[in-house]
């Protein structure tokens, strides 16, 4: 969001107001305010994944138009990739195999720490087609993951889980690459993947936002992205099993992941909900020379590289859900604007015995044009207040996080509320949903 003049002067006042009565106010009340939120997804810049195109471009144009399994075009591109990579604290492997006479390679990442018996994986398949460079299949899903693994990098990252990323070789020839990996892999580690996020043409240029139906979990994920955007999405079916996510459902890996259209046509439908052109194919430069850094739509290409970074970030980093009862509220409460009164949204607890856990998990869902001026609570039955997230200088918009609560002290059963105050004025959202469990 663009901050006018006098907008950034009120964020300002409020960080430079919360400082001071920070400093003064008594440190009794620090208590029943803890919580612990699950880092925030980034924006994921989208000159950046534009930049690592330009280079995947640079790389066909300089060896023969491509970057097909077997050419020197599809080692450039590797090198590029691990390179970004190894400077920025990866630990990078470089897996070899053969296929078709010619060697072919695997590019595997690991970021450093999580637990290394839960790790979450993302791949795209970097070769191109020996007709042309290959950028939107697949420059478009190897340039988000590789912006997504640098943003975890910058954001010095502490995740839940293991995060690993791979970039597969020798794709269009039958998803050899990917096979090998997982094929090669022992029994024993297969079973520490906990899910794998597939990104194969990701930018198409008459784009549809499709998301796989495999694993409810990772399909969600992408679901509640996209409803916080407003962008509506449809199950994928074109490329289904006809990617790099195959081998690795086939091994009983649990898997997820997203696709913006090939040579399918776009229906009038489809058009009426995302834009583009109706009677068109989703991407009309499908394997063909023409699938150059001019064959890509940024809107796209933006939101979907967004969407990776939610779901690593909620994926990998989320708090695991207590073993106990959920309770959801899922009606709309619009937030007044300040310097109106805040808003709360009830939820009546029953049925559980004794108190709280000291691992309460709140799943918040708010839509809101500036969520750094949001102050959130929990209110126990009691009236406790538990702070879940103060307002502050964040200028991006939209709540779709988890914080945990100890609770410990608070019956379970009574009614529970959300309240959520806007301190700044010129904004709009409402209280989506949200969801409390013990």
């Amino acid at each position: 969001m663009s901050l006018s003049v006098s907008r950034r002067l009120v964020a300002v006042t409020a960080l430079a107001v919360a400082g001071l009565f920070a400093s003064t106010a008594p440190a009794a009340l620090a208590s029943p305010t803890a919580a612990t939120a699950a880092p925030t997804p980034p924006d994921i810049p989208i000159a950046n994944v534009k930049a690592h195109l330009t280079q995947l471009q640079s790389i066909a144009t300089a060896n023969g138009g491509n970057r097909a399994h077997g050419k020197a075009g599809y080692k450039a591109s590797i090198d590029y990739v691990k390179a970004k990579l190894d400077a920025a604290g990866y630990t990078t492997t470089l897996q070899t195999f053969t296929s078709s006479g010619a060697t072919g390679y695997n590019l595997i990442a690991d970021w450093p720490g999580g637990d290394p018996n839960s790790v979450l994986m993302s791949g795209s398949h970097l070769d191109s087609v020996s007709a042309g460079p290959g950028i939107n299949d697949n420059g478009s899903g190897s340039a988000a993951i590789l912006e997504t693994a640098l943003a975890v990098s910058r954001a010095g990252l502490q995740s839940t889980k293991h995060l690993r990323f791979g970039w597969w070789g020798a794709e269009e020839l039958g998803m050899v690459g990917s096979t090998y990996y997982v094929n090669n892999l022992p029994s024993a580690e297969k079973s520490k993947i906990s899910g794998y996020l597939n990104f194969d043409m990701i930018g198409s240029p008459n784009p549809g936002y499709f998301v796989y139906d495999d694993d409810p979990t990772i399909e969600q994920t992408f679901k509640t992205y996209f409803a916080g955007v407003g962008i509506p999405t449809e199950i994928e079916t074109e490329g289904d099993g006809r990617s790099d996510h195959a081998p690795f459902k086939n091994a009983g890996i649990p898997v997820g992941g997203l696709f913006s259209g090939a040579d399918y046509i776009k229906t009038a439908a489809q058009a009426q909900k995302w834009g583009g052109t109706s009677g068109k194919a989703f991407d009309a430069c499908y394997h063909r020379s023409c699938d150059t850094s001019a064959n890509i739509n940024d809107a796209a290409l933006d939101k979907n590289s967004d969407a990776i970074a939610y779901a690593v970030w909620t994926l990998g980093a989320s708090t695991p859900v207590p073993p106990g009862p959920s309770f959801e509220n899922t009606t709309d409460y619009n937030i007044p604007d300040s310097p109106a009164a805040g808003v709360s949204s009830p939820i009546t607890v029953s049925g559980v015995t004794g108190n709280a856990p000291a691992t309460t998990k709140v799943d918040v869902n708010i839509v809101h044009t500036y969520r750094g001026d949001l102050q959130i609570d929990l209110i126990a039955p009691d009236g406790t207040a538990y702070r879940l997230k103060n307002s502050s200088s964040d200028s991006a918009d939209n709540v779709i996080a988890s914080y945990t609560v100890n609770a410990s002290s608070e019956v379970a059963n009574g009614i529970w509320k959300l309240q959520v105050k806007d301190v700044a004025a010129q904004d709009t959202g409402y209280i989506n949903s949200w969801k409390i469990t013990f």
